[in-house]
């Protein structure tokens, strides 16, 4: 594929002139021109169309040498990312991209230290936006899809680790799907992406700590006359709340929480039993389908680790949580025992406010509301099959948990 000097016009994607007075995106739009002039020869930048914390993605027109004019999604990776994790996105995409629902990657270009990442452009929708309209088929192709391009990553031993909706592209009219955003990417033991490995070894020596230095007591700061004097801690406890139900001020000033993601977090019960495992990408699916089926997105919206946790508890039960955690020697304390929610029970009464009680005779159709109307044409659309795979997904216990490629093979997929 061959690229063309193109006119500094502004055109719309059906042709037409566009004449926008959009500020600050006509200011970010100049400001790449002259971060990476090259672009300027080859595209026209015609609007902003995405922003994160580590890049900024842009809308881009090329003419080819053919004479046609195509789309282009134009990624800016902000100026700090490390080299070896730009390379690692990079290498990613020229790997396992263009194929089983993986973006691919078109160009790259860099100036310095800024780099650019040229991806064919797909028009998708934002899943907030359609949710509560996707018929039971729609969440079962979109489930599907997502499971392929994750048995797809996964051979090649990549753990994209940031799996939501805002990064599984969905076009509904052309029945379109493509993941993307490399960008958090870690490797297995035995990935096949060569610049994953040591992306993986840096990981591991920051996260994974020596059992003794986790079991530690926690230091204690020099306190002046004007200060409280903290309560000794006992040497062979990490704090004065060890195994109670209770968090004492030392944890609640030295814990290191993980910054959860406002569009969908990452949880605190995989983050700590998944480590480095493709496990936490299912788990995320498994989010994902958890909103699909209750209509609820975001499902899960905790602002720390404690408050993840106790949500998480309160759907999959306190048993599970602490038995996953026991086997890997962690301990999880509950001040009362928490019953596993039934999730078809729990998808349905949240989609539909639960329209009859149980056991109880349905109304007439005439005699509900329209969302009582389409909450009960999902129920009976909806299979007990969707429920047991997203039981499945959701096993908090990532050695357990059914990989993608085997949640491929499930009988919800059967026709498939």
């Amino acid at each position: 594929m061959e690229l063309s000097s193109v006119c500094t016009e502004s055109i719309s994607k059906d042709g037409c002139i566009m004449k926008s007075d959009r500020g600050d995106v006509e200011l970010d739009i100049e400001l790449l021109y002259k971060a990476v002039p090259q672009l300027a020869k080859v595209f026209h930048i015609i609007d902003k169309i995405g922003e994160g914390t580590f890049s900024s993605v842009y809308l881009g027109q090329a003419q080819m040498r053919d004479g046609t004019k195509e789309l282009f999604a134009l990624k800016h990776l902000i100026p700090t990312s490390h080299p070896t994790r730009i390379a690692a996105e990079l290498q990613c995409l020229t790997v396992a991209g263009g194929r089983e629902n993986v973006m691919g990657v078109a160009y790259c270009f860099r100036k310095d230290d800024h780099v650019v990442i040229v991806m064919p452009y797909m028009e998708h929708q934002a899943i907030v936006d359609v949710i509560g309209s996707l018929s039971f088929e729609e969440v079962r192709l979109y489930i599907y899809h997502l499971l392929k391009a994750l048995r797809h990553i996964h051979q090649f031993g990549i753990i994209h680790r940031d799996i939501k909706p805002n990064n599984f592209l969905y076009n509904r009219k052309s029945k379109l799907y493509a993941l993307v955003d490399f960008g958090l990417a870690q490797g297995t033991a035995d990935t096949q992406i060569e610049l994953l490995k040591p992306l993986r070894k840096h990981w591991l020596k920051e996260h994974i700590l020596p059992s003794a230095a986790s079991r530690a007591p926690l230091p204690v700061r020099t306190q002046s006359s004007s200060q409280k004097p903290v309560r000794t801690i006992q040497q062979d406890l990490t704090c004065n709340c060890y195994f109670t139900e209770r968090v004492c001020n030392i944890c609640i000033h030295t814990l290191k929480q993980v910054k959860q993601s406002s569009s969908y977090p990452l949880t605190v019960t995989n983050v700590a039993l998944s480590s480095c495992t493709a496990a936490i990408d299912v788990w995320s699916a498994g989010v994902i389908l958890l909103s699909l089926l209750s209509g609820r997105y975001p499902f899960f919206k905790a602002s720390d680790d404690m408050i993840a946790l106790t949500q998480i508890m309160t759907i999959r039960g306190s048993r599970e949580t602490i038995q996953a955690a026991k086997a890997f020697g962690k301990a999880v304390v509950c001040s009362r025992e928490l019953p596993r929610q039934d999730l078809r029970t729990l998808c349905e009464t949240l989609r539909g406010r639960k329209l009859v009680s149980q056991g109880a005779k349905e109304p007439p159709m005439a005699l509900l509301s329209r969302a009582q109307r389409g909450a009960a044409k999902w129920r009976k659309t909806s299979p007990d099959t969707a429920y047991d795979l997203l039981d499945r997904l959701l096993d908090l216990n990532p050695t357990t948990r059914i990989t993608a490629a085997q949640a491929l093979q499930h009988p919800l997929f059967r026709d498939l």
